[in-house]
């Protein structure tokens, strides 16, 4: 599968968070603790936010994260109040540009990690359903991608946790009527700019881990030791495939079939369930 991050409060270098930790999401590339597979090397994307422009920056390449210089080198220098990081383990299409996350659309960001199961003997009926007005700015072959242009059809714009139930419920009719009774596996992280939003979903067993950061001022108290604490907001928040760190109190586990939005002025977790569209 795939590892990824999102990181959303104060602006702050990449760096601090990709390469730094402990166990980095570039560590994570190489040594995943809680993926299905140990090491995350089909290709690597990277998104972020600017105050100066509407949409977001996106960089992708094909080669594994842990040796990228360009990467390093924009992670050093990029500052940002919200940005993606995501490494690919394929599923089976292809490794290439257009099929790394995070995917964008006008303001709109995307990742995910996991699978819909069986999805290449049902992909035609799931992109037939797309608004034909979005159709041409499909650039892969992903079921990820798929996902996200199925969200945007049943109004991500307008109501991003009810698209994403929407478009789940829809993935979930169409893998049964082609005899896959449990199609999803999925953590998604979704963003436009101001909220990100996250969500842990299976149709059947256990969802793929998620975590989120500890509120930073319990953090402060419980680990004063660390310098990254000391220059960012009480609404800084982390959510990550695993755990960057082993700081006892640092990360909780998403409960499964849930969801959260981080925003201004208080966050928000809620249960999650299909719909249909």
């Amino acid at each position: 599968m795939c590892r990824w991050l999102a990181y959303s409060g104060t602006p702050l270098v990449m760096d601090e968070v990709l390469y730094r930790p402990k166990h980095s999401l570039i560590d994570q590339s190489l040594h995943a603790r809680m993926g299905v597979e140990t090491t995350n090397g089909d290709g690597f994307g990277i998104g972020w936010y600017e105050e100066h422009a509407r949409t977001p920056a996106v960089f992708h390449d094909i080669g594994p994260a842990w040796s990228n210089r360009n990467l390093r080198e924009i992670a050093g220098h990029v500052r940002a109040p919200l940005f993606f990081a995501h490494v690919r383990a394929s599923t089976g299409t292809a490794v290439q540009q257009t099929n790394c996350h995070p995917f964008r659309y006008d303001r709109w960001m995307w990742m995910h990690n996991g699978s819909i199961a069986g999805f290449h003997t049902f992909r035609r009926d799931l992109l037939l359903a797309v608004a034909p007005e979005l159709f041409a700015s499909i650039e892969g072959t992903t079921d990820s991608e798929a996902m996200f242009f199925l969200a945007l059809t049943f109004g991500l714009e307008e109501d991003p946790p009810g698209a994403v139930a929407r478009m789940t419920g829809f993935v979930e009719r169409i893998g049964r009527e082609h005899g896959v009774q449990a199609p999803l596996q999925m953590t998604i992280a979704v963003a436009d700019g101001e909220r990100l939003l996250a969500f842990r979903y299976a149709s059947e067993g256990t969802p793929r881990s998620l975590y989120y950061s500890a509120g930073v001022e319990d953090l402060r108290a419980l680990h004063p030791e660390t310098d990254f604490l000391r220059d960012v907001s009480d609404e800084t928040r982390l959510v990550v495939s695993e755990p960057l760190g082993d700081l006892p109190g640092a990360w909780i586990e998403v409960p499964a079939n849930s969801y959260g939005i981080v925003q201004p002025g208080g966050d928000v977790l809620q249960d999650f369930r299909p719909e249909e569209p």
